[in-house]
């Protein structure tokens, strides 16, 4: 039976979940993923969980934020004033936004404080600071 090896393009479905239960993503309902074992298109610690499965092997994979999306940064969160956001932009905590960088780039924010003078804007990933698990099965290998 062929096994999953580094540069292989594989197709899996999966769940995953916080360390509470909490459901944060799937593949339910939609086509399997697909990526490239080893080419960073996903986080490190489910990637490297890859190699060695077959076709229909089912795993749960236990992924520390380390190995996903990284620790919180204290580095990616602002204050700004807030006379500079437009009066008509919600301002309650989880309120996610989409920020301009001065080279162009657009960075998503998620509003996480305001207060009348500053709003504190955090650019972390949504999962920065969060374990996670994935229960993955593997549908194909190529």
């Amino acid at each position: 039976m062929t096994e999953i090896k580094q540069g292989d393009t594989v197709r899996i479905h999966y769940t995953g979940t916080l360390l509470d239960g909490n459901v944060f993503d799937s593949s339910e309902g939609r086509d399997p993923l697909e990526f490239v074992v080893g080419s960073e298109q996903i986080i490190p610690g489910l990637d490297s969980a890859m190699p060695g499965l077959s076709v229909g092997e089912k795993k749960r994979v236990e992924i520390a934020c380390v190995d996903a999306y990284g620790p919180i940064n204290p580095g990616m969160r602002q204050d700004v004033p807030r006379e500079g956001i437009p009066d008509d932009i919600p301002l309650d905590p989880g309120t996610q936004l989409q920020m301009q960088t001065p080279d162009g780039q657009t960075l998503p924010v998620t509003i996480v404080d305001a207060n009348e003078a500053t709003v504190t804007l955090d650019a972390n990933h949504p999962l920065a600071g969060q374990d996670l698990v994935f229960e993955i099965e593997v549908v194909s290998i190529n």
